[in-house]
Order: C-alpha cells, then structure tokens, then sequence
C-alpha cells in the first residue's frame, strides 16, 4: 500500500526530531482527558505515537485513493445545478472516507468530537494531502473555521456546530472576499442588520454578494458583513471598525450564482454568493470582524496555503525525478546531466528549506495558542508566562507572512522546473507535471499575494523581531558544522549592514517600502540556513542539504545587498514616466 507519510523521509525525520514537548503539554492540558476518551495521551511518548498513528491514517488514503483519482478530479470538477453544487464523486468519497476515519475535527477538542490535534501537525496532513490533490481543501479548510468558532463563538454555537462539523455532517467556508474588496476588506460591503421585530432579538440579516469563496456551498459559513455605518458620535465607520464577524447556515435565503472557471484546483468549487436577507448569527463582539477574528481566521488559513505549497512542490518534484531517471537522452538518464541534476537537487533543497520552515512557523503558532489559553485560565499566573506569549505572538506573527511567500513562490520555481525537465511532455495534460504547475499558481494569490504578505513581515524585519530569532538560532550548537556556521555568520553581517542603510536612507520615504521584499527574503534565507544547520544536528544528510543551501543562499545575499546599497532610488524616482498615467 502507497502511503504518503511513511515514503516521505524528510516528513519523518522532522516527527522524530521536532521540539513538541510543551506544546503536547500545552495543549492536553497536562493530559487531562487520559482515561475520559478513546485515544487520548497519558504523556509525551504517547502523544507523539497518537500523531504518528493519525497520519499514518491520512497518508494512506491520500497514496491509496486521493492520488489516483486526482487527474480525473481535476479534468471533471464540481458541478453547480439548481443552486447546489454537487462535489466530483471522487473528491465526495474522500470527503466521507476521513469523515469515517474521524479526521474531520483534527484539530477540534475532543469533548465536540475532535482529535485535538496541534497546528504543527495539522501542517504536516495538509502537505501530505496537497501532494496528493492541492484542490482537495476541504479538509484544511473545515480545521480553520472550526477554530475559529472554537476560539471565538459562544458555548452555545459550539455545542450546536462544532460536532457537525467534526462528524463530517456539515462542510464550511470562509466568506470574506467580495467583487470590489479582494485584499482590502477594510472596503468589505455586504451589510448586516440588526433585527428590530419583535422576538427576533439578537438576529441579523445578511444582504450583498460575495466572491471567490472556497467551498461556498458548505452548511455553515463564517461572513465578514458591514454592520455599522456610522458610530455614536456620528463619525463614519467605513473602514475595519464597521465590520462584524457572522455565523450563516445555508438557506434559500443564499444563491450560488455561479462556480468559478479557474486555471488550477479543479476539485474545489470557488463560488459567487448572492446573499438576500440571510439570517445570521453574531460571533463575539461587534465592531471586531475584521480586526480580530478574519485576522486570526487568515492567519491560520495562510499557514495552510504554506503547506499545500510545499505538498505540491513535493508532488512535482516527484514526478519530475522519477521522468528523470527514466528518460534516456545521449545515451544516459537525464538525471546523470549536470543541467537536469542540478535543477533537481536545487528543487529537492528549496523544498526541504521550506518544509523546516512551515514546520518551525507551526510551532511557533501552536505555542502562541497554547500560552495564550493557559494564560486566560491561569490569570493569576504572569511574570514570565506573559513574556512568553508576547514573544511567541511576535514570532507567530512573522514567521507567517514569512514562510507563506516563501512556501507559495518556491512552488511555483519547482513547478515550473518540472515541466522543464519533463519537457515537451510536461506541456501535455496526461502527465501530472502541468497539473502541478496551474495549481501552484494560486497559492502566491489567495489568503493575501506574495506582496501582502511582504508587507506584512517587513515591520519585524525593520523593528528587530528578526534580528531577535537570529540571535536565538545563533545561540545554538552547530559544532558539527562550524565552517558553515561563519558562511552563515557573514551573510547575517550583509543583511544587517543592508537593512541600517535601507533605515537611514534619506533621498526617498517609501525606500524601505521598496526594498521590503529584498529584505525580507534575505532575512528568510538566513532563517533557513540556520533551520537547516539545526537538523545537521540530527543527520549527516542534513548537514549536506544546508551546504548546498547556504553556497546558493550566499550569492543571493551578497547581490540583495550591492543593490540595495548602491540603489539611489532611480526606479522611485522614474516609474512614473516609464509605465505613464501615474
């Protein structure tokens, strides 16, 4: 049996090796629920056995049965009638097999129904699920709107959704996205009302149309809707404080007015929603949708769009090696070329870079959650608890945007790179190579561009968060590498010197605007290589991958920095006559 945990040696060396001892603890609340619930950890070991155990599970039906039936998902689709969407069969049968399997409430506690599984290992079913079919989002997407309503929603709405959705009864969608208010939902339009009939306290009403919604037939929805024009002193509230987070269950009072036709991600039905007059619910407290709960409901969500990229950079990888080996060209494999080879092994690195990375940035997230709940339940706890928190928020709160650019951009360079080596086959619809390649085109789009997402990290690059974890990875014992430890130690000196000079800079205001993305990724890079020198720790394999990293990664720093230093701001200062009309 074809199993997509157990053939990933990368994926299992990091469960063998990851740091998740407090965030078990964290999170099983110093194993509470031992002898509650079937399968519940008395400890650690235990813990980490279940998690195993759990992918396994889910490695086995995606190498067994969601691989297979990927090509003839992505060439039939989902299929809208009579405003339903029926699901391809095949995508529906996977959707019941982990319903039966229990996996559709991973992360959910278990007195709903959930596995209680931790973020971290969240990442790691996602990536092994976008490796066997990236449009296959339903499962990561049912994880993100049931934490939310965990997190956020009242008992009462928990108790009434949370084990639907854990069952598999009900699937879900986040409905944010509207025709003029893509990436800025600051301009979010659709309006809420407030009830003021007779016995229906509390009730709002949605009206207005939404865009580019993931799965927007599933039973409950989770709607970022204007709720407030103007506040008490009369002042407009157009932007974010006019916006309030609302649960919808799926009713007549909704049409799905039609599917998107998308280059990629066949499977997953992207809708078009007219709501006219929908009732909903309110979730937590108006005035804080878009502030609070889309904020923290995108962050999960872009942390999942980093592991399906990485999932589906490993699936073209794959497909190209495996071409590669077969392929006889000049009398040899064209994997024996140096041409063919060094692409290869450059795509098999930038993706083991990026899965430490994801890895990491999970990690940071759970323990973020972790002290965020045990600090609500223990207030009388402070001191270093809270400093705790703020540092693991601030991490959590960088490494995301971070490892999002990077996961999504490098698959979309892997993809790429196996058409390349497929060749004029590649082109071709019967090999998996340009499936691939049109689904990694998404991920630097949706949940916020690879520009948002730049926008977002450069505040803690500029402010010292980064320079803060660079310290930290640099603290630790890389004795088996010291060499590449001082190679590692001068780009660090570079990306310094470069991000002062881009602080100072005085001939233009938007300097550090338009240098952001290369400095946010040279301080990504050095993040790597130092993730990289850590599982040399572990691994003699290791300390060659972060070799090779780090003698790319090298040349890449040194040509970020020259530019940035000898940039006198042409581009600002000429774009305007060159592109016209600005």
């Amino acid at each position: 049996m074809e199993n997509f945990l157990t053939d990933n040696e990368d994926i299992l060396f990091h469960l063998e090796h990851i740091d998740l001892d407090r965030i078990v603890r964290l999170k099983e609340e110093d194993f509470k629920d031992a002898g509650r619930y079937p399968y519940a950890p008395k400890d650690e070991q235990d813990a980490r056995e279940s998690y195993r155990l759990v992918l396994e599970i889910v490695g086995g039906i995606c190498g067994e049965y969601i691989a297979p039936a990927a090509p003839q998902v992505d060439e039939a689709g989902p299929v809208l009638a009579n405003n339903q969407v029926t699901l391809n069969p095949a995508t529906q049968k996977a959707m019941d097999m982990f319903a039966q399997a229990d996996l559709m409430g991973f992360c959910v506690p278990r007195q709903y129904g959930g596995l209680n599984m931790p973020t971290t290992i969240l990442s790691v079913a996602a990536e092994i699920i976008a490796r066997a079919d990236a449009s296959f989002l339903n499962f990561g997407l049912q994880q993100d709107i049931a934490e939310t309503i965990n997190k956020f929603a009242s008992e009462e709405q928990k108790q009434a959704i949370l084990p639907r959705l854990c069952s598999g009864e009900w699937g879900s969608s986040m409905i944010l996205t509207e025709p003029d208010a893509g990436s800025d939902l600051q301009a979010v339009n659709l309006k809420a009302v407030l009830s003021k009939q007779p016995g229906e306290e509390g009730k709002w009403y949605l009206s207005g149309v939404k865009r580019f919604i993931t799965n927007g037939c599933g039973t409950i929805g989770l709607v970022l809707a204007r709720s407030e024009e103007q506040g008490s002193e009369g002042r407009s509230l157009r932007g974010a404080r006019g916006l309030s987070f609302f649960l919808y269950e799926r009713d007549d009072k909704m049409i799905i007015r039609r599917l998107e036709h998308k280059l990629g991600i066949h499977g997953s039905p992207t809708c078009e929603l007219q709501f006219n007059k929908a009732p909903a619910q309110l979730v937590g407290e108006r005035q804080r949708g878009l502030t609070r709960y889309t904020m923290w409901l995108m962050n999960n969500a872009r942390l999942g769009i980093a592991a399906q990229a990485v999932g589906i950079a490993e699936a073209a990888y794959r497909e190209a090696d495996l071409y590669a080996a077969k392929r006889v060209q000049f009398g040899l494999p064209i994997r024996a070329l140096p041409p063919v080879f060094e692409m290869l092994t450059e795509m098999k690195v930038a993706i083991e870079a990026g899965r430490s990375l994801l890895y990491e940035t999970s990690r940071f997230v759970d323990l973020k959650e972790g002290l965020e709940e045990y600090s609500d339940k223990h207030p009388e706890e402070k001191g270093e608890i809270i400093e705790e928190k703020k540092k693991y928020a601030k991490l959590a709160g960088f490494f995301t945007p971070v490892v999002k650019a990077y996961a999504s951009e490098m698959a979309n360079k892997v993809a790429y790179d196996a058409i390349q080596i497929h060749g004029g086959t590649g082109y071709m619809k019967e090999f998996n190579a340009e499936r691939h390649y049109r689904d990694a085109r998404i991920t630097n789009i949706y949940e916020g561009t690879t520009q948002l997402q730049i926008v977002a990290a450069i505040g803690p690059v500029s402010s010292g968060i980064a320079q803060g974890i660079l310290d930290e990875y640099d603290r630790a014992d890389y004795s088996h590498s010291p060499e590449l430890l001082v190679k590692v130690r001068a780009a660090r000196k570079l990306f310094d010197e470069t991000l002062e000079y881009a602080k100072a800079y005085k001939g233009h205001e938007q300097f550090v605007t338009y240098h952001s993305r290369r400095l946010v990724e040279m301080a990504t890079d050095i993040i790597q290589a130092y993730l990289l020198l850590r599982d040399g720790t572990h691994s003699e394999r290791k300390r060659r991958v972060a070799a090779i990293f780090i003698a790319k990664m090298a040349p890449r720093i040194e040509a970020n920095r020259n530019f940035v230093l000898s940039e006198d701001g042409t581009l600002l200062k000429n774009y305007g006559e060159v592109i016209g009309g600005v």
